[in-house]
């Protein structure tokens, strides 16, 4: 979690018990509450987006190999008419 073991984690929240008033506990659980939903808020916007991003990768795939098939097929096409004529005007 964040790059911190339990143990850590359990020593932070002991000197915040510590050093925090008692009075002050509902107003820090107020803004912890606050920032947990807005990280929460954060990540959800962050992973639509990906979401999307994937979706619109997805959908120009196939559009990108429909254009390499057709110009491959576009440039064997005017390849082959030159051959074709040579050999009707040799008949």
């Amino acid at each position: 979690m964040f790059g911190i073991s339990w143990a850590e984690f359990l020593v932070i929240l002991i000197v915040a018990i510590l050093v925090v008033p008692v009075k002050y506990w509902p107003d820090v659980a107020r803004w912890l509450a606050r920032v947990v939903n807005f990280i929460r808020k954060l990540i959800w916007k962050i992973t639509d987006a990906s979401e999307k991003i994937k979706d619109q990768i997805d959908l120009e795939k196939p559009i990108d190999d429909i254009i390499c098939t057709t110009t491959n097929d576009v440039l064997d096409d005017f390849s082959e008419p030159i051959k074709k004529s040579k050999k009707s005007k040799a008949k």
